[in-house]
């Protein structure tokens, strides 16, 4: 049986070869209805466009690649807890890739060898990648950003921490998330409050600290330097520190962590000191991460809106809409941060 071509789908949906290979190749400029013609032609005839010769018969590798951190990355894998902000990247990127007809592959950069230039420089040799997800610290990297520019491969920033590198940037005002949890564990009632603080080599991280000074400044709290605590956004590290404000003689009564997977530390070292949270202690974190809802109890937390990031991110790169070289400042529509409240933040015991 002869293989099916672009000239069957074609003459299946009633439209020329040129506008077949447009909707194949997921260009802009063509109407809704001629694309769900096209599509159900192509699903009809069982027709698949064969990627390489996609690939070969113009400038288009149909790649969509994200750079992201290595160390924190396989930090999480070997522990087994997983990677919830990758997890949501992924999602956010996958659906319309697979909408469009393109790969989506996950890249792991160590940015602490000296060796990130070749690393970066071999993998845009070979991928050839339409396009580029930056998430932190990549997307600040002044290094993967002159090699993306001097390759002319357009790429989106998430979640940056300077204005300057170029490509469209995407970010949530993490100082003001910050500062609103805080704000909420102090109308609780909550006075001596423990922060944890993020990786420092994250710009998030030191937005969010700074956020949580900020509120309780507003309210005429001072902040002890014993109430803030070393964390590297990994399980144990919030364990750790929730050890460390555990020892104090005026303990906390409530813990804001940087993120998830710290505050879940915390609650497993107030329960380890025979504590229970929040009769004794409040916990809240950070990014509102799957395993925040399974926890017991849920945890209150901020929810950063990453795969409708990754989404609008992946489908401005694939539609054409971020140049390469481009200095443009747009941060596109998002949904702002949102505070969920959960089981694990009350009002501190009389």
């Amino acid at each position: 049986m002869a293989s099916v071509t672009i000239y069957d789908v074609a003459a299946q949906a009633g439209v020329s070869i040129k506008t077949v290979s447009r909707v194949m190749n997921a260009e802009p400029n063509v109407r809704p209805a001629t694309r769900e013609k096209v599509a159900a032609a192509a699903e009809a005839l069982g027709y698949h466009p064969n990627l390489s010769a996609r690939s070969l018969a113009g400038s288009k590798s149909f790649v969509i690649a994200a750079f992201v951190d290595a160390s924190l990355t396989m930090d999480h894998w070997r522990s087994e807890r997983g990677a919830d902000y990758l997890s949501r990247i992924q999602l956010g990127a996958t659906g319309p890739c697979r909408e469009l007809g393109y790969h989506f592959l996950l890249e792991l950069i160590d940015h602490d060898t000296p060796r990130v230039r070749q690393e970066v420089g071999n993998l845009l040799a070979a991928l050839k990648p339409d396009g580029v997800l930056l998430t932190p610290p990549s997307s600040d990297d002044q290094t993967v950003l002159d090699l993306l520019k001097k390759s002319h491969t357009p790429y989106v920033r998430l979640g940056p921490e300077r204005d300057a590198g170029g490509g469209l940037r995407l970010k949530m005002d993490d100082r003001a998330a910050a500062a609103l949890m805080t704000e909420h564990l102090i109308g609780l009632g909550h006075r001596r409050i423990g922060f944890v603080q993020g990786d420092r080599r994250y710009g998030s991280s030191r937005a969010r600290e700074q956020g949580f000074v900020d509120a309780m400044a507003a309210h005429g709290l001072a902040v002890s330097p014993d109430w803030i605590r070393a964390g590297d956004f990994t399980f144990q590290s919030g364990v750790d520190a929730a050890r460390g404000l555990l020892a104090l003689a005026a303990r906390p009564t409530a813990i804001f962590a940087s993120n998830d997977d710290m505050a879940l530390g915390c609650l497993s070292a107030i329960a380890d000191a025979g504590l229970s949270t929040p009769e004794h202690i409040s916990v809240a974190g950070f990014d509102d991460s799957s395993s925040a809802r399974f926890s017991r109890p849920q945890l209150t937390t901020m929810r950063q809106p990453l795969v409708e990031m990754a989404t609008y991110a992946t489908r401005a790169l694939i539609q054409g809409e971020v140049a390469a070289d481009c200095d443009q400042d747009a941060v596109g529509h998002l949904p702002p941060s949102e505070l969920i409240l959960r089981k694990s933040t009350a009002p501190p015991a009389a």
